[in-house]
């Protein structure tokens, strides 16, 4: 998976000697690159996200160019209100937080309210035909309540609910990959309600692909 994860960067910075890039993409893409080959971490999601990009052939630093800043302004315009936080990523994909309120307390189903934010994001993606030129990688968290035993399995059939109404939605399934990671990489302290709440999510990273 290593390897994947080096030879998708190694590309992307190939493909960034052709560009003319906002910020330095390609220093950025060099960065990750050698934290990887050095054996070191950002978290358990991170690395494997990163991995499963480069198995479903997602460019990771460099190639992230025009198209995913078109993408993040009308994620950003279209998802407003709705409570997904839209950011970038250090490798300038596209990451989207789902929070919470998504699912029911211990239920992958996702919630009918839920859903039209869910349209928003495959109607955008798939804007202007560009959905063949993205690939998504989905992961479901979970805070620390409970164990493995229970976490693990809600989280990637948190991300697969997903996955699953996104195709149905029009974008294929091909082009997309969910994991669970139960509560290994938790994005609050754990130990008040206010951060297991923010841990008790999903995110869907869009890469752009060669």
């Amino acid at each position: 998976m290593r390897a994947l994860v080096i030879s998708a960067v190694v590309g992307a910075l190939a493909l960034s000697g052709c560009q003319n890039m906002e910020y330095d993409k390609a220093a950025i893409g060099t960065g990750l690159g050698a934290l990887l080959g050095a054996g070191i971490a950002y978290s358990n999601a991170d690395k494997d996200k990163m991995g499963q990009a480069a198995a479903i052939g997602a460019v990771v630093g460099a190639g992230a160019g025009a198209l995913l800043d078109q993408k993040e302004k009308r994620l950003r315009q279209e998802l407003a209100g709705t409570g997904v936080d839209v950011n970038r990523n250090q490798d300038g994909s596209i990451n989207m937080i789902m929070p919470s309120v998504t699912f029911a307390t211990n239920s992958a189903s996702i919630q009918p309210r839920f859903q039209s934010a869910l349209n928003d994001v495959a109607r955008v993606l798939a804007e202007g035909g560009t959905a063949g030129k993205l690939a998504l990688v989905i992961h479901g968290h979970t805070d620390n309540t409970g164990n493995d035993s229970i976490n693990i399995p809600l989280s990637q059939n948190r991300a697969n609910s997903v996955l699953n109404y996104l195709a149905g939605q029009g974008i294929s399934a091909s082009r997309m990959t969910a994991r669970g990671y139960g509560s290994t990489s938790p994005i609050a302290d754990n130990s008040t309600a206010a951060g297991r709440e923010q841990n008790r999510r999903v995110e869907i990273t869009v890469y752009e692909t060669k």
